[in-house]
């Protein structure tokens, strides 16, 4: 892709798009040129909604999903089981679980999988912020949704010992996620199979 042909500030756009996921310099390119024949109000709009994405999401305070204030919805929604917990690596994998419907209790992310190739330890998830919930909170059963993967595996087997002993009981969800898949990528159906076939962990 000739970019030298390009204005600056048409290149800084689109050195900026390509580092996105998913986004190479051919798509990138494509993007930054409709948004120059784009409505100035169109592309206001959406620069806004970008400093507003980093200046007003953040982590619930509960279960660390995004949210625009203290709470999430979920966890503010006062609709929910409470009694159930499903634990998941990511946000992205309980918008996975929500889009289902299946589901209407708790969620806690740990913010990431056990990883030591990639430095990333216990201290490093909310594990104790977890293990704080069953203390503080009336949660009946734990269920470990956790992707498929050699840190999946490994941090589901890691919870599954730590909540050994305490007053929960403690599920996974069940195989119809192949080995080395992604959750959040997963069909409805397949989710839906996963959490109503759930085993102990």
């Amino acid at each position: 892709m000739a970019r030298n042909f390009y204005p600056a500030p048409l290149q800084k756009v689109i050195r900026g798009l390509s580092r996105w996921p998913g986004i190479g310099e051919k798509t990138a390119t494509r993007l930054a040129l409709y948004l120059l024949r784009a409505a100035d109000t169109e592309v206001t709009e959406l620069a806004q909604a970008l400093i507003d994405l980093k200046a007003k999401i953040r982590l619930c305070s509960r279960c660390f999903a995004f949210a625009d204030q203290e709470l999430c919805p979920i966890c503010a929604d006062p609709g929910r089981n409470n009694g159930q917990l499903v634990v998941v690596a990511d946000p992205g994998d309980l918008i996975a679980l929500e889009r289902v419907g299946f589901f209407q209790g708790a969620y806690h992310v740990l913010g990431g999988l056990i990883s030591p190739l990639d430095n990333v330890g216990p201290r490093d998830l909310h594990i104790s912020e977890l293990l704080s919930r069953l203390h503080s909170e009336a949660i009946e059963e734990v269920i470990l949704a956790l992707n498929p993967s050699l840190e999946g595996e490994a941090t589901t087997a890691y919870l599954a010992q730590e909540l050994q002993g305490k007053p929960v009981k403690v599920t996974r969800i069940a195989y119809g996620l192949p080995m080395g898949g992604d959750l959040k990528y997963a069909d409805q159906q397949t989710i839906k199979e996963s959490l109503r076939h759930r085993v102990r962990a």
